[in-house]
């Protein structure tokens, strides 16, 4: 596996790992127990759902904010919180 950038800075630990969960769990902000952070080598993925694309980026933004030097990328997805309002036709 080559690197794309010679100047990349290692990957997070696993202390930086914890802090983060501990963040999402414990941050009276963000509050998100459903989030789950696993190390890749070139950084963190968040992984897990949501109720809305603001509550995303406010997760986002909080976890940049703390830790501004650690690359994060974000797998979270966000659910459906209320019933369709009509039936999805499928062709």
């Amino acid at each position: 596996m080559t690197q794309q950038h010679g100047g990349d800075a290692a990957a997070p630990d696993e202390y930086v790992e914890a802090e983060i969960q501990r963040l999402l769990a414990e941050d009276p902000s963000v509050a998100e127990q459903g989030i789950t952070v696993v190390r890749r080598e070139r950084g963190l993925v968040l992984y897990g759902e949501v109720e809305s694309p603001h509550r995303r980026e406010e997760i986002l933004r909080r976890v940049a904010e703390r830790f501004p030097d650690v690359p994060v990328m974000s797998d979270i997805g966000v659910i459906r919180a209320q019933a369709p309002s009509q039936a999805e036709e499928l062709p």
